[in-house]
């Protein structure tokens, strides 16, 4: 079992900055990829972005490419979400997911499907 907690959530003005932090624990080397999807009320759960713990690969939707980054330390097993130049737009729940199945075609990625566990998220909130 893997388990994933999300923390660094708020309310920040739109414009600024936030960054979100995802931290693993339990059977982590069973890990591969994690991944930040973010779910606005009454909209469907969609991706935000993703990387392999390997190599550091970063995938990104189109929606927050340039401003969003993503990045791991494997020593504290954790991953962060740089949001920089937040927009009301990107107001949701935002929930970390881990992937324990390697798959060579990255698209996977994008899919909330592809993965076996979850965070209960963590709420941003951008004011105009």
């Amino acid at each position: 079992q893997v388990q994933v907690v999300e923390s660094g959530g708020g309310l920040v003005q739109a414009g600024g900055s936030l960054r979100l932090s995802c931290a693993a624990s339990g059977r982590i080397f069973s890990i591969v990829a994690t991944g930040w999807f973010r779910q606005a009320p009454g909209k469907e759960r969609e991706f935000v972005g993703a990387i392999y713990w390997g190599p550091g690969t970063t995938y990104y939707a189109d929606s927050v490419k340039g401003r969003f980054s993503i990045s791991r330390d494997n020593a504290k097993k954790t991953m962060f979400l740089e949001m920089n130049n937040v927009q009301p737009e990107d107001t949701a729940t935002y929930y970390c997911a881990a992937d324990r199945i390697y798959n060579s075609d990255p698209s996977h990625l994008r899919q909330a499907g592809s993965y076996d566990y979850w965070g209960q998220g963590t709420q941003v909130t951008v004011s105009s």
